[in-house]
């Protein structure tokens, strides 16, 4: 029975759709273990000190690995593995174990240094919080600085694991991830409190590297500690990684920067700003994220072969699926924003208030939803031609209005109260304290926005392509979105009276009907206007059912003559 598990897990994965599939469906289900996470947390917790410390603790361990570990980047390394493999075994396991090497004495000397400073790192990250919250945040991100070394080694194993197409291995190590945590709040905490919690998560980062290292032994790759190897050519392979580390670094010093201004907010403020971007990455992951990865290595082949007409034209049709599916999603959270977050988090010590400022949060992050899905697709597109230097460029130009906006916003919400007022009046915040925490959601919108005007501005440019085509489908869905959210709004407003809205199941059956019913609405405008990406996923969807249901049995994917490899992006945070 475990050999036949073992071997099932270890099954090859040739084709891309199959491989998209799994990929989606474990990125699915690992997100679905995050909100699961997220509650048990809320409900532990609530949106006060303990969580605020909690995610502060992150802060260093994150910047550790995005900064360390992504000199080890999936996206960069295997084609380079993949052309050295095919021609000498041995001579890839050796670079293998050069790699391993070169990034432990590196992540370990930071580490160290991280340790001996943290204390001091903490009392400048975290102005507005007492000294004893500062060292509780110290003492925990000391043991989380085992995370950058864990997920590093799993990036390297990764490497292994998608050369052979073990997509499936790789994909069970975010969901053993969130598992693990999930063991922390409910088994660890009641005895060790938020130490059980990090304790969880230290855990779940072993785990997540473990459950690749059986195949990868199998497979002779199990790295080895050398201190002889080729430091020349270890360093012009890092030195490839260096501007897609730098773009990685710059949204953790985001962050730094927003959690330094969160704590001189509201006490919670921090917990709430983690919870609303956790719920907005949902729909993120699912669609911005799983179509800019699947377009990934078609982009990549088209561009290697000569084919720039195909790349901009694949190009656009992935962002005319982000943006069609985005802005309804958009829509229906805006709308629903109160009954998603008393669902997933609205229990136990998490209380009303909390529920009304998160859910702000979360109508302001979603906002963003098609500009950042548009920037991941673009920075992916960049990557495929090989092109680094861009995209860093672009972040780090958008890092800095993500990082002032918020800051002038928290300033003119405190020196203008007519500003401050309205911001209260429009999302129903009159009388709430830590309203101010909003600014930092508004911030990352406009910021990101402008972000990802600048890479359409630049791609276009790079690539003589035009944004008409994504006209009509621009039009379509913000059509179908606006129509869809008046209709769920409409819904929200008759079902009230249908259901005892003051428990879960009421509050989950109001926001799922009302939700259905926009949605229908939603299609018969959509199929009114004779929207073409509509079309074209019912006939996916019912492409899916027949093979399902066995009535497609003899339809093939088509094939890419060997260059379906789908490459999956490590993971970019901790928590």
């Amino acid at each position: 029975m475990v050999s036949r598990i073992i071997n099932k897990i270890s099954k090859e994965i040739s084709g891309v759709h199959h491989a998209a599939f799994l990929l989606g469906f474990f990125a699915l289900a690992s997100q679905l273990l995050a909100l699961v996470r997220d509650r048990m947390l809320a409900h532990q917790f609530g949106a006060g000190e303990m969580l605020d410390i909690y995610y502060a603790s992150f802060r260093v361990p994150d910047l550790i690995y995005l900064s360390i570990a992504s000199l080890v980047s999936i996206s960069v390394l295997i084609p380079f593995f993949s052309g050295m493999i095919d021609k000498n075994k041995k001579e890839s396991k050796d670079f293998f174990d050069a790699l391993f090497s070169g990034f432990m004495i590196l992540i370990v000397i930071v580490s160290a240094i991280a340790f001996i400073l943290l204390p001091k790192i903490t009392s400048i990250l975290l102005p507005g919080s007492s000294y004893v919250d500062q060292m509780q945040v110290a003492n925990l991100s000391r043991l989380l600085l085992i995370q950058p070394i864990c997920l590093g080694i799993s990036n390297l194993l990764g490497i292994v694991t998608q050369l052979h197409r073990r997509f499936f291995i790789y994909a069970l190590s975010p969901v053993f991830y969130n598992a693990f945590i999930i063991f922390g709040v409910v088994f660890l905490a009641p005895w060790w409190g938020i130490k059980g919690v990090v304790a969880g998560v230290v855990l779940g980062g072993i785990a997540h590297f473990l459950i690749q290292v059986p195949f990868v032994f199998k497979e002779g790759f199990l790295p080895r500690f050398t201190l002889n190897f080729d430091r020349v050519k270890l360093f012009k392979v890092m030195m490839m990684s260096i501007p897609r580390t730098i773009t990685l670094s710059a949204v953790s010093i985001e962050s730094i920067f927003i959690t330094s201004f969160a704590s001189t907010m509201t006490q919670g403020s921090i917990s709430i700003f983690n919870f609303s971007l956790n719920l907005q990455s949902v729909p993120l992951a699912i669609i911005g994220v799983s179509y800019a990865s699947a377009a990934f290595p078609t982009l990549s082949a088209y561009f290697a072969n000569g084919q720039k007409e195909k790349f901009v034209e694949h190009m656009l049709v992935a962002a005319r699926q982000i943006i069609f599916l985005s802005l309804p999603v958009t829509a229906l959270f805006v709308v629903l924003r109160a009954q998603i977050v008393r669902v997933i988090l609205g229990s136990g010590q998490f209380n009303w208030n909390d529920t009304r400022l998160t859910a702000a949060c979360l109508a302001l992050f979603v906002i963003s939803l098609v500009a950042q899905g548009l920037e991941i697709l673009f920075i992916r597109a960049y990557y495929a031609t090989g092109e680094m230097k861009k995209p860093l460029v672009i972040n780090l130009i958008s890092s800095v209005f993500t990082i002032l906006l918020p800051f002038f916003f928290m300033q003119l919400f405190r020196t203008v109260p007519t500003f401050a007022y309205f911001i209260e009046s429009l999302f129903k915040l009159d009388g709430v304290s830590g309203a101010i925490v909003l600014m930092l959601p508004l911030g990352f919108t406009i910021g990101t926005t402008i972000n990802a005007v600048i890479f359409w501005w630049a791609f276009s440019r790079d690539f003589r392509s035009s944004a008409r085509p994504l006209a009509i489908t621009f039009f379509h869905s913000f059509s179908g979105a606006v129509i869809m959210g008046f209709a769920t709004y409409l819904g929200l407003l008759v079902t009230e009276k249908w259901y005892v809205t003051q428990t879960l199941f009421g509050i989950f059956a109001q926001g799922f009907s009302a939700g259905i019913f926009g949605i229908f609405v939603g299609i018969i405008v959509l199929k009114a206007l004779k929207n073409p990406e509509l079309d074209e996923l019912i006939a996916s969807i019912r492409t899916k059912y027949d093979k399902f249901t066995g009535k497609g049995v003899g339809l093939e994917s088509p094939d890419l003559s060997g260059k379906d490899r789908l490459v999956v992006p490590e993971p970019e945070k901790l928590e």
